[in-house]
């Protein structure tokens, strides 16, 4: 469904992505994960078109989206939940929600509420007044909102508390058993492995290892070695 072929992503003149590759199937979950500088926000953000890649490909469904305006890429069936959560914060949490709305099949706002029960509680809320682990629940609703082919997480635990945190993990595996593929990026490696199909790991801008949950627990030097932990 999106496929990530040799991206070159700069910053002015510095690269910070070498050949990237990566695939993700309709109703995979794969992770992203690695020490932070490795590039994995700017994966997401070359993905997203926020970022657009010098060299390589993206595609969609077959269908080439590098180079594509941001808002393109969105509608093309990517939904991102970013790093910092970046909800409007002079909306309700409702508005927050409703405002990207597209459809009604099958996220809509009484089943994201059905999902998130705490956003159904503080629909009136402005959304900067939700705690942090709101914002998280809410930025995931919102993403959920435009009935995504692929939902993109980019620290989708940082900073949370760890009952928050095990609500998240919840949330995604809910998520997983109702089909919707997702990419996740976190440092969490025991919660990724319970909820993955698939994993890759980058090192200084380039793909270094990639495998699946089980190759991931019968070689615990790799967490020492990329992960750090």
């Amino acid at each position: 469904m999106l496929a990530v072929r040799d991206i070159e992503t700069f910053y002015g003149a510095s690269q910070v992505l070498f050949g990237v590759g990566l695939e993700i199937g309709a109703g995979e979950v794969v992770t992203l994960m690695g020490r932070n500088g490795m590039g994995k926000t700017t994966t997401v953000r070359s993905i997203m078109g926020l970022t657009p890649p010098r060299r390589g490909s993206v595609t969609i469904d077959g269908a080439e989206v590098a180079g594509l305006p941001a808002y393109r890429i969105a509608r093309a069936g990517i939904g991102l939940v970013p790093e910092g959560r970046q909800i409007f914060p002079n909306l309700t949490v409702r508005e927050n929600m409703v405002a990207t709305a597209t459809g009604e099949s099958p996220w809509n706002y009484r089943s994201v509420c059905e999902m998130f029960p705490r956003l159904a509680e503080r629909a009136a809320n402005m959304g900067d007044t939700l705690s942090g682990g709101e914002q998280q629940m809410l930025a995931i609703a919102r993403a959920l909102m435009t009935n995504p082919k692929l939902l993109i997480l980019d620290e989708a635990t940082e900073g949370l508390a760890p009952l928050i945190r095990r609500e998240i993990w919840d949330a995604l595996a809910r998520l997983k058993q109702a089909g919707q593929a997702i990419l996740v990026i976190d440092k969490d490696v025991a919660a990724l492995a319970r909820i993955a199909d698939r994993h890759y790991i980058l090192e200084k801008g380039r793909i270094v290892w990639t495998g699946g949950s089980g190759e991931l627990a019968a070689d615990p030097d790799l967490a020492h070695r990329y992960l750090g932990v």
